[in-house]
């Protein structure tokens, strides 16, 4: 299946300020790119893309004074096919962990480990581990908070969703990632772009989310606290420890968003299609940070 997805982003900065942005499609699913433009930004400006320890694009440009915005629009090949599900996945005992793995056991700056430490083996810790403890521990974070946009705080962590029980993506996120890396189960956070594909629409639909990445048996298994169920169409764009590694703009500076549109829907082969209106919301800033 063909999926077309982009974005169209703009800011206002009373000075020329820096900014690093995590926008780029994940470099493991660029070969399925069948066509797209340059990220375009007006006015124009140089851009550079390094890649950072996590193995994500990060594009690094200034915007200057005023207004400015950024445009990209792509279309990707897709398997149509539902996220993994391996009832059967077993945890890795820590000792036999990659390397590389480790990271992923510790806290970070919004998954507080020492905080949630006691709730997760009280409430988990009996549980047959691998799988079942993994979709006990999302469906407990699914059921624990409520979902709502006016709910967005860029300064909240796993512990605090925890106990106001409400978030967005970023949050439910957040507390699943906390509980299992507290279960020495290691799991790392994921955004990119999701649409209503195999699903009813979503009046709010969410086109770019958040959730994690589980590792059970020598892989990485995609888990959605959100949703709660195998989705279709995901495209990755960047992964890290949490949400303070893969912040959709990073600013140097303090800017004001004006613009936020996104757009994710299966596309017929018709490479040629105009491109879809997308989805006009009000957004904080800090969401972006």
């Amino acid at each position: 299946m063909l999926i077309r997805l982009g974005y169209e982003i703009a800011i206002e900065s009373d000075a020329a300020t820096p900014i690093i942005s995590l926008l780029d499609i994940h470099r493991e699913r660029q070969a399925d790119i069948k066509r797209q433009t340059r990220v375009l930004t007006s006015p124009s400006v140089p851009t550079r893309v390094y890649h950072d320890r996590h193995g994500n694009s990060c594009r690094r440009f200034t915007a200057p004074a005023g207004g400015f915005r950024i445009l990209y629009d792509a279309v990707i090949e897709d398997s149509g096919e539902t996220d993994d599900v391996n009832t059967l996945a077993g945890e890795t005992p820590v000792a036999q962990l990659p390397d590389e793995v480790l990271v992923y056991l510790l806290g970070s700056r919004y998954c507080e480990t020492d905080h949630l430490g006691s709730l997760a083996w009280q409430r988990f810790g009996q549980l047959p581990p691998g799988w079942a403890r993994v979709q006990a521990i999302v469906d407990y974070v699914h059921n624990r908070l409520s979902f709502g946009y006016g709910y967005a705080r860029s300064t909240r962590t796993a512990a605090q969703a925890h106990e106001e029980r409400v978030g967005v993506c970023r949050d439910f996120a957040h507390l699943a990632i906390t509980l299992c890396r507290c279960m020495n189960i290691p799991a790392r956070y994921v955004n990119g772009y999701l649409g209503d594909i195999g699903v009813p629409v979503d009046p709010a639909p969410m086109d770019f989310s958040a959730w994690m990445e589980v590792f059970l048996d020598g892989k990485w298994y995609t888990f959605d606290p959100r949703h709660n169920r195998p989705r279709i169409g995901r495209v990755v764009i960047a992964r890290g420890r949490d949400a303070t590694d893969v912040p959709l703009l990073h600013s140097f500076g303090p800017h004001r968003l004006s613009l936020f549109k996104v757009w994710t829907y299966e596309q017929e082969r018709n490479l040629f299609n105009p491109p879809h209106h997308g989805v006009d919301r009000t957004v904080s800033a800090q969401m972006l940070a």
